[in-house]
């Protein structure tokens, strides 16, 4: 005899058989773990990735994305140079917000001139930078007057998130409590708990295809063991980050499913060269007054004591790959001409007694822990790695909300973090990294190092003010190779990301910026 569970279940089948039900309509609800979650509801606070993967189930872009960073029509149906100076995009008709009120030209101005005013830890003017000012034409057709040609603009826009111009003046209070997240996305604001749950419910009128979960928990874990047992013991349906220490375990159970994808985040080394630094150098137990890292030799052997195999295939247990760049070589703008970084410890010893540190010397070394896979075993290698050439660095792994603020305000000397270049092309890097900090032209705002190159800041310059897509590559691949060799940042590994869910029940497609978006994951069959 069926027991009654084996007899509701033959029914359900029978129904399903019989009927045209979709797949859709049996599967509600999905709780996803995630390492992070956001840090505020406001979509213009940051510019973290967790920041914007978990608010684009709320707002939209402008300008969209597919899984390999291509450019693709959000918000924005087109959009075009109508002068050198000028962008015209047009809006998407038809399109409502969460309280049913229409999308036009004036809510894309609005945000868009709502980003500087936004004081978050991580500013998101990166994004609008060459916004001059914004111009409304009609109800759906905007014009951006950029500060010169802007040929990089529509890639700048994928992280333009727009709220509402009914809003008026708020900040994180109303976001967070929900009375000011208003979007146009695939899900609805239902409530947040901060380093907790983000609760959504579907929006039925949502104007592109319809996601397949009424209800979606995302449930910040930020414990690689406990977001692994959340899965295991059924508290999840998919988590991401998966460790590598249980990715091979994984492979081998009957009961998940793991999904495996390159990123385009890179763990990088930043060396402060100010002429002071913010936590002094010490040799011989004594702290010296100048900067050893305002000599290439010192940068050049740091690189060379750096065994990137190892930290691929040992530390990150085969979940990293060598890096020689900021991006991915195949980035607009990248490089296939620079070589493989070479490991070679004795030139590295070599170089610092060149330099004036037979010794080596002392120094305090910061890096994010659990921000991305693997980044505080990475940091800690490292500091054994420079220990075997001689120097003595003093590993300390923080907490991203720890961890950037202290960074931001420039009290690190040297330090690891992670970075994507989640627009597919160098502006946005190196613009950001490299480039002279200068406020008023928007570029170098996360350049805290100090470094300063007239020649890269010139290309970086004339690359912005090229619509030639050929001649701005060849401009940007220089700006690579040049701030590469002169070691301003030195990349570390690529990171590989992995997700796991319970075994045929997901359907989901890896994207190499590594978001894990609700809306393009279905049951297993839809």
């Amino acid at each position: 005899m069926l027991s009654r569970k084996n007899v509701i279940r033959a029914v359900t089948i029978a129904l399903i058989g019989a009927t045209s039900l979709s797949a859709q309509a049996l599967a509600q609800d999905l709780t996803i773990g995630v390492r992070a979650g956001p840090d505020s509801i406001d979509p213009h606070w940051s510019t973290l990735g967790s920041q914007a993967e978990s608010l684009r189930h709320i707002f939209d872009t402008v300008v969209a994305v597919d899984k390999d960073l291509q450019l693709q029509p959000g918000l924005a149906t087109s959009w075009t140079a109508v002068d050198e100076n000028t962008w015209e995009f047009k809006i998407r008709e038809g399109v409502k917000f969460h309280d049913g009120s229409d999308l036009t030209a004036e809510d894309v101005k609005f945000s868009i001139d709502r980003i500087p005013q936004v004081t978050g830890p991580m500013s998101m003017t990166i994004y609008t930078k060459s916004v001059e000012s914004v111009e409304v034409i009609d109800d759906y057709t905007v014009h951006v007057h950029t500060k010169g040609t802007a040929a990089t603009l529509p890639n700048d826009f994928i992280r333009l998130f727009v709220v509402s111009s009914e809003i008026g003046t708020v900040g994180n209070e109303e976001f967070n409590a929900g009375t000011a997240a208003i979007g146009t996305g695939p899900y609805k604001f239902v409530s947040w708990e901060p380093k907790g749950d983000l609760v959504l419910v579907r929006n039925e009128d949502y104007w592109g295809e319809a996601p397949a979960w009424e209800n979606v928990v995302r449930k910040e874990i930020p414990n690689d063991a406990s977001r692994v047992a959340a899965l295991q013991s059924g508290e999840v349906d998919l988590i991401n980050y998966v460790p590598a220490t249980d990715y091979a375990g994984m492979q081998n159970d009957p009961r998940l499913d793991t999904f495996i994808s390159d990123s385009v985040y890179i763990l990088n080394i930043t060396p402060n060269v100010k002429d002071e630094l913010p936590v002094k150098a010490k040799v011989n137990g004594a702290e010296i007054a100048e900067n050893p890292f305002q000599d290439l030799r010192v940068r050049e052997a740091m690189d060379l004591a750096i065994n990137r195999d190892i930290l691929s295939q040992v530390v990150l247990e085969g979940l990293g790959k060598p890096a020689n760049q900021l991006m991915p070589a195949t980035f607009f703008g990248g490089s296939t001409a620079l070589p493989e970084r070479e490991y070679d410890l004795e030139r590295a010893k070599a170089l610092l007694a060149e330099a004036g540190y037979p010794n080596g010397f002392e120094i305090d070394f910061a890096c994010t822990n659990n921000r991305l896979p693997g980044d505080a075993a990475v940091c800690e290698a490292l500091s054994q790695m420079w220990a075997r050439a001689g120097l003595k660095v003093n590993a300390n792994a923080l907490n991203g909300t720890v961890f950037f603020p202290a960074q931001q305000a420039g009290e690190y000397s040297l330090w690891l973090s992670g970075w994507g270049t989640l627009t597919g092309e160098a502006s946005y890097t190196y613009g950001s990294l490299v480039h002279t900090a200068d406020p008023e032209k928007g570029l170098g705002a996360f350049n805290k190092s100090g470094y300063s190159n007239p020649e890269i800041d010139a290309l970086l310059e004339e690359g912005a003010r090229t619509l030639d897509d050929d001649k701005r590559r060849a401009l940007y691949t220089q700006v690579t190779e040049l701030s590469m060799n002169d070691r301003v940042l030195i990349p570390t590994v690529i990171i590989q990301t992995v997700w796991a869910a319970k075994a045929d029940t997901l359907t989901f497609e890896p994207r190499v910026d590594q978001e894990t978006l609700a809306q393009l994951i279905t049951p297993v069959g839809q």
